[in-house]
Parts: C-alpha cells; structure tokens; sequence
C-alpha cells in the first residue's frame, strides 16, 4: 500500500501540465487516438476517506441490520496507468495496469484495427460497456467520490471480458449514433451470489475463462444533440452454468440463461451537470442455481437498479467570480433480490434506497476534489421513508484524477 501512495502522489505531481483525456467511449476511436502520433502514457487515479456510524456486518443475529458504531478508513480504490502505442495509424496496441484494493492487475490488453468512422475492430482484454459506468468510468466522470453503487452493487464494476469488438459511428449532426458490438466469454454461474448478483461473474485475464457459452454485447447511443447522450445495452449469455470453473456442478439443473437491460443519459452545459440510469436484469434457473450453489443468501430471479444526479456549476452562475464548484445531489435504488421464483423467498435487507449530497470542486479540468453527505435506507425503495433497520450514514471525502503524461 506504502508504494501505491509514493506512485500515486508521484502521479499527482504531473497533472499540473497534463491535459484531459478524452471522455466519450465511442465517436469511432479517433477522437480518442487524435491528440498523439505515436505513443501516449497516461493514467487515473482516485483516494478516498470514509467517516461511518455503522458496523461493518448488516446480517448479523440482530435484527436492527447493522449495529451503531463510529469508524473510518481510507484507501487508494484505484489507480491506473495506460500505454498506447500505434504501430501505424491504423493499428493500435493498448495496455492498462490497475492497481486496487484487490491488488495489481492488468485491466486492458487489446489491439484496435482502425478502418472508417462506421466500422472498426477491437480484440483482446475489452471494458463491456453494459451500463453508464461501464460506459463511462473515469472517476471524473461521476459526482461524489465513490462510484454509483446502483450499478456497481449489480454488475461487475469495471466489467473486462476477453473477446472481440465492432465499434464505430454513424449519422450527421442530429442523428449521430455511437454502437459497440461485442462477443466475449461469457458469465461464470459459479461466481453469482445472492447479495451481488452477477457482479462476482466475470472473467479474468490471465485464467483460463470457459468460453462454452459465451456473452454478447450490443450498445447504441445517440448523440446528435449537443451535451446530451442517452444509451442502451444489452448483455445476453445462453447459460452462464457452462462457464463454470466447474461446471458439472450445475449440469443437472439445466440451463442458467442471463439476460441485462440498462438504460442511461447524460446532459451537460455550462451551468449544469446531469446523469440517469436504470438497471434490469434477468436470471434464470435461479432457484436451482441458489440450491446447488449454497450461498449465504438466494439468488434471485430479478435484479432492479436506477439512479439520477445533477450537478450545478457555481463558476457559470456567478460568471466566474466562484471556482469550478458544482454541488450536486443524488438519488440510488438496488436491490438485488428484486425478485425471485415462485418459492424462494427474498431478503429485504439487500434492498437500498440511497441519497448522496456534496461538491465536485475542479482544481483543472482533469483534477477534483470531492466530498459528499451519503444516507442509506435499508429495506424500503420509498426514496422519502425510513426503512425497518438502522441506516447507514457516512462523510465521504476523496481525490480524482485523470490526464496524459507523456505523449509524441
């Protein structure tokens, strides 16, 4: 941890001239590849503090939920160095190391053949872009200093897959389309639990991943109108039981079919900042998978998450007078035991309902500074009532970044 602190405040130090790195995941990678000619090293990064009046097990023998206590820690959640190179200027290489609270891993090794703005091709170590922050995951990307846990608490977050990917654009002005098509390994059955789903399910790179049924990947965003995107994905695996590590251990149950739906937008101008997401997804088999799994909690049938924030820029309103502060609120419901099969019974103390207020305060354009109030209900999706167990309040204050280092 000491030497991910010493490589993190290094990288601190040279943001003060780096510029920011391009946001959008589509628009055909060559706005992505267009601000270097050779190479490029760059990287982000994120620390965060926590201050919480609550204990750290929600299903113990009480059934208040999680017990009153005051605590705190702090943690490095990320921190990631990315090399691009281009063979010509139609072949790109990418690698990303990612260093988190699970260790050191190489998030990203692909080559991208670049042909016209409509078609290109990606292959290797690939983000699965199923949901807005799988989309869009750059920690300035998001208000608040930890990510949207609507979808986080759901899916794997950052979602990677080994596979291939058709990506490109289409359309003028106001009807301009961004699609990403995809075909990766697929879910592995073995992994899903009761209290995080599928999110335990992917893949990784240096192992082995069965790819007897494996997942595809369709995304289509429209951004014809400027400052505003909206999207939808669509993630399907044929049977997620094949997939697993073992997978005799499920091939009396019969198939294990995942299917996921999301929904996302996001507007922004000079005064203002907003974001809106929805979560679906479907799971099936899922009480024979929770038998022959046996895990600690059943694993449902149906999974719900949504969320919407906004954010308003104090330097636009006050016509520069005020720093690049934007206070934001945001509203969050997951459950990931929206529903079950006929007998399983579900537990309601997986069910959040969540509020997060705070600022987003830009030192530049690729540095922030963020702190937020964050309340959450448990037991209800009524976004103004208190839920049946204790809630879980917490002062969260944290650092982001995001730029290029070197690049010729």
């Amino acid at each position: 941890m000491r030497r991910i602190t010493l490589l993190t405040i290094a990288t601190f130090l040279m943001m003060a001239g780096a510029s920011a790195k391009e946001h959008s995941v589509q628009q055909a990678e060559q706005a992505d590849t267009a601000d270097y000619t050779k190479f490029r090293f760059s990287g982000t990064g994120e620390m965060l503090a926590r201050f919480m009046n609550y204990g750290p097990d929600r299903f113990n023998s009480t059934t208040a939920g999680n017990t009153k206590k005051h605590r705190a820690d702090i943690s490095i959640p990320g921190l990631s160095l990315e090399f691009n190179y281009k063979i010509t200027p139609k072949w790109i290489l990418t690698a990303e190391m990612t260093f988190d609270l699970e260790g050191a891993s190489l998030e990203h090794l692909n080559i991208t053949r670049l042909f016209i703005p409509e078609f290109n091709v990606r292959a290797g170590y690939l983000t699965v872009p199923v949901g807005l922050t799988n989309a869009h995951d750059d920690p300035i990307d998001f208000f608040g200093p930890e990510r949207p846990e609507a979808e986080s608490a759901l899916l794997p977050s950052t979602w990677l897959e080994t596979g291939i990917e058709v990506f490109g654009s289409f359309g003028r002005r106001f009807t301009r389309f961004d699609y990403q098509l995809m075909a990766v390994a697929g879910l592995n059955a073995g992994e899903f639990t009761g209290n995080r789903w599928i999110a335990g399910g992917s893949g990784s790179i240096f192992k082995i991943n069965n790819f007897a049924s494996p997942g595809f990947v369709a995304r289509l965003d429209y951004s014809g109108v400027p400052g505003f995107r909206t999207g939808v994905s669509f993630y399907y695996c044929h049977n997620a039981g094949s997939n697993a590590d073992e997978d005799q251990d499920f091939s009396n149950i019969g198939r294990i079919p995942v299917a996921i739906g999301t929904w996302d937008a996001q507007y922004v101008n000079s005064f203002l900042s907003a974001r809106a997401n929805i979560t679906y997804g479907y799971l099936g088999n899922s009480a024979a998978l929770s038998d022959a799994a046996q895990n600690d909690f059943t694993i449902a049938k149906n999974t719900i998450g949504y969320g919407a924030e906004i954010g308003l820029n104090l330097a636009s309103v006050t016509k520069g007078k005020c720093p690049v502060i934007y206070p934001f609120a945001r509203y969050e419901y997951f459950n990931p035991q929206y529903r079950g099969e006929n007998h399983q019974t579900m537990d309601c103390r997986l069910e959040v309902s969540k509020w997060s207020v705070g600022l987003n305060w830009f030192i530049f354009d690729n540095l922030v500074i963020k702190g937020a109030y964050v309340n959450r209900q448990i037991g209800t999706s009524n976004p103004f009532a208190a839920g049946p167990y204790n809630s879980k309040n917490e002062f969260q204050i944290g650092i982001a970044y995001i730029g290029t280092f070197i690049s010729r």
